[in-house]
């Protein structure tokens, strides 16, 4: 075998393997897209998810030292086409064959980048963060998508966006208490954590509401390789606002919401009936 395609090989496949350890839920997703997909967005979310380690996990280091020189790595890996860090390499290689856009990754490091101190986040800030940290990831899976259709991409970006906001601030309020407890942080404008309420829990849902709808619109008209998958995630996280919205303030702040795995294999039964029906 040829040893540069035997090393990005096993660099694709050390993505593959940070993805499972790290999330069941978006590796079933992938397993529900084209196989031709599987590996270019294994390499997207291994990209991510060690930039988000970086900021959350690593507090006994210098995090932005770290960062600074993941991302350094980052833009030299694309530039030579080559890195000895296995996801960085995945990484470059899919950015390099799918055109994936600079101004993505950077604003993605930018936002990584705002988690390092603590952030009083007005509206502007708030949206551009969440366009970095969410908006971004799903734009780099639609230049995968699109496989180059450029036509394609352009008529799907804001769907691709109001989808990856949905999903990141539906995260947000199932996480609100641990974001603040164990990082200090709170996301949405205006919430004093100590005097979250219903009526501003309303608020916020009803934007997220607004942003699925949105989503949804652009599933539908997603190339049929990948519409099952997306559709998956969209399904997932709609469940798991539905099951928020159901509960008052208080309680949000005293557990944490999830979706149990029968629902979630139920969820992918159902999405595969309607894929297969054409319904979505």
């Amino acid at each position: 075998m040829d040893q540069v395609k035997l090393f990005t090989d096993t660099s694709l496949a050390c993505s593959k393997l940070i993805t499972k350890r790290y999330s069941t839920s978006f590796t079933l997703g992938i397993r529900t897209l084209d196989p031709a997909l599987h590996l270019p967005v294994y390499a997207v979310y291994g990209f991510v998810r060690w930039a988000d380690e970086i900021v959350d996990t690593f507090h006994d280091h210098n995090r932005a030292e770290l960062l600074a020189d993941f991302e350094r790595q980052t833009y030299d890996a694309i530039e030579r086409g080559f890195s000895l860090n296995p996801v960085l390499h995945s990484f470059a290689q899919v950015v390099r064959e799918y055109a994936i856009d600079r101004e993505f990754i950077a604003a993605f490091l930018h936002s990584m980048a705002l988690d390092l101190e603590d952030q009083h986040y007005h509206p502007g800030l708030y949206e551009e963060y969440i366009y970095g940290s969410a908006e971004v990831v799903g734009l780099m899976c639609l230049r995968i998508f699109c496989r180059g259709d450029a036509a394609a991409f352009e008529r799907l970006r804001e769907p691709a966006r109001r989808l990856g906001a949905a999903f990141q601030k539906v995260n947000f309020l199932r996480d609100i208490r641990s974001d603040f407890e164990d990082r200090g942080r709170v996301y949405f404008p205006g919430v004093v954590y100590q005097h979250f309420n219903d009526v501003k829990k309303a608020e916020i849902e009803a934007d997220i509401k607004a942003d699925f709808e949105a989503g949804y619109a652009g599933i539908q008209q997603l190339p049929r390789a990948a519409k099952l998958g997306v559709y998956l995630a969209y399904v997932y996280y709609l469940k798991l606002f539905y099951k928020i919205r159901q509960l008052p303030a208080a309680r949000i702040l005293g557990e944490r919401v999830r979706v149990p795995d029968n629902t979630k294999l139920l969820l992918l039964l159902g999405s595969w009936f309607r894929y297969r029906l054409a319904r979505i």
